[in-house]
Formats: structure tokens, C-alpha cells, sequence
């Protein structure tokens, strides 16, 4: 499975983003795919996810209320809003095809799109 992100870009806070990744590549199935992000000097951490089978969706409380993710077939957006500093990082998609911790466990990851939030 290869993974390829788009839409990092430079914003100013309070600005929206759309995130996109595309899935390619011999896909047997798909249990979940999530977005995390790695900010400068910091440990990567689990940003969303949705589960494949019914669209639910999990997400950190930093970005609750703020992020919304989707998916179309093969696919999975990531729609920030209310942008923060705070939420400058490099933002990786993943996917894991069989059932695991929808928070933490994922087999293929994405190289990453910059989102850089200025104040």
C-alpha cells in the first residue's frame, strides 16, 4: 500500500485546510486510516481516525470540534478548521488493513505534508 498526501501548505490562524491521502497499490482491505502529525521537537501524535466498515470517526481532544475526517474509496480527508500555531506540524496519513487499536496501531504510512499555522 502506498500512501500520498496533499494540502500542507502556510496559513494564517484561523484558517481552513483540507488534507487529502490517497491510497494506492494492492489493497486487500481497509480496517481504518488516521492522520497524525509530528510537530517540531515533539513526539508524533494521533491527530484522527475512521474506521473503514461504518465511518465512525475518533479524534484527539486538541482537534475535536475543529477537524473533521472523511473518506471516499481509497481516500480519507482530513478538513481542518480554526486553524492554531498549536497545530503546526508535518501531518502523516496512515492505513492499517486488519482489525487493530484504531488510535495507535497503523501499517503503512504516508511521507508527510507540512502545515505550517502563523499567529
Amino acid at each position: 500500500v502506498q500512501l500520498q498526501a496533499f494540502g500542507g501548505g502556510v496559513l494564517q490562524a484561523g484558517g481552513s485546510l483540507r488534507l487529502s491521502c490517497a491510497a494506492s497499490g494492492l489493497i486487500f482491505s481497509t480496517y481504518s486510516m488516521g492522520w497524525f502529525r509530528q510537530a517540531p521537537g515533539k513526539e508524533r501524535e494521533f491527530v484522527a481516525a475512521i474506521r473503514w466498515s461504518d465511518a465512525n470517526t475518533y479524534y484527539a481532544d486538541s482537534v475535536k470540534g475543529r477537524f473533521a475526517i472523511s473518506r471516499v474509496p481509497n481516500t480519507v480527508f482530513l478538513q481542518m478548521n480554526s486553524l492554531k500555531p498549536e497545530d503546526t506540524a508535518v501531518y502523516y496519513c496512515a492505513h492499517r488493513a486488519l482489525y487493530g487499536n484504531i488510535w495507535t496501531d497503523y501499517d503503512y504510512w504516508g511521507p508527510g505534508t507540512l502545515v505550517t499555522v502563523s499567529s
